[in-house]
């Protein structure tokens, strides 16, 4: 039995290949991923998330997406191994926040500039669903940001003389501070 949550209605919205994804048991979870989607609204991640990449019919995709109003829609199921961190998915719950980031430009060595705030009832939302996750997931101890986790370069768009990182989300307008204060989780990096 979960413990007295504060309401958080959550829209459940699965991929169309979400049956594909690799079944996981939940005592494997012990990782909580923040990214920012880097896109303009919640219906292009969606489209994004849709996509299959891989040859198993599947493709990348966080588990919940939290919008700027502070709605929040799950794609995958906590069961399902979502593709969503380099490295640490079979871990880890990849939660999206709708933010351009760096959009359309992502690799673009003029453009990495990450400058759109997250709205109070985003964080409001993240917390709120950090707190359920844990009393869903007693092995759930760690957060980290995507940028922690996924550290690599490349060549940027503009000039393949210059590198830019691959990953750069939740970025630095991400209110980390408020958040550990607010959930019991460490925060994972490498």
């Amino acid at each position: 039995m979960l413990p007295d949550l504060p309401p958080l209605p959550i829209t459940v919205d699965l991929l169309p290949y979400e049956a594909k994804l690799d079944a996981r048991p939940l005592a494997q979870i012990d990782l909580v991923v923040i990214h920012c989607t880097e896109l303009p609204d919640l219906a292009m991640a969606r489209e994004f998330g849709e996509r299959e990449l891989y040859a198993s019919g599947t493709g990348n995709s966080g588990h919940y997406y939290i919008d700027r109003d502070g709605g929040v829609v799950q794609y995958v199921s906590l069961q399902r191994v979502a593709h969503h961190v380099r490295g640490y998915n079979a871990r880890a719950i990849g939660i999206e926040l709708v933010n351009t980031g760096r959009y359309p430009h992502w690799h673009d060595s003029r453009h990495q500039a990450m400058d759109e705030p997250y709205t109070d009832a985003q964080i409001a939302a993240l917390i709120a669903l950090l707190h359920r996750l844990q009393a869903e997931v007693p092995s759930l101890r760690q957060v980290a940001g995507h940028e922690d986790l996924d550290t690599s370069l490349q060549a940027a768009a503009d000039d393949p003389a210059v590198e830019v990182a691959r990953k750069l989300d939740p970025g630095p307008l991400f209110p980390w501070r408020h958040v550990l204060d607010s959930v019991p989780l460490e925060r994972l990096i490498p």
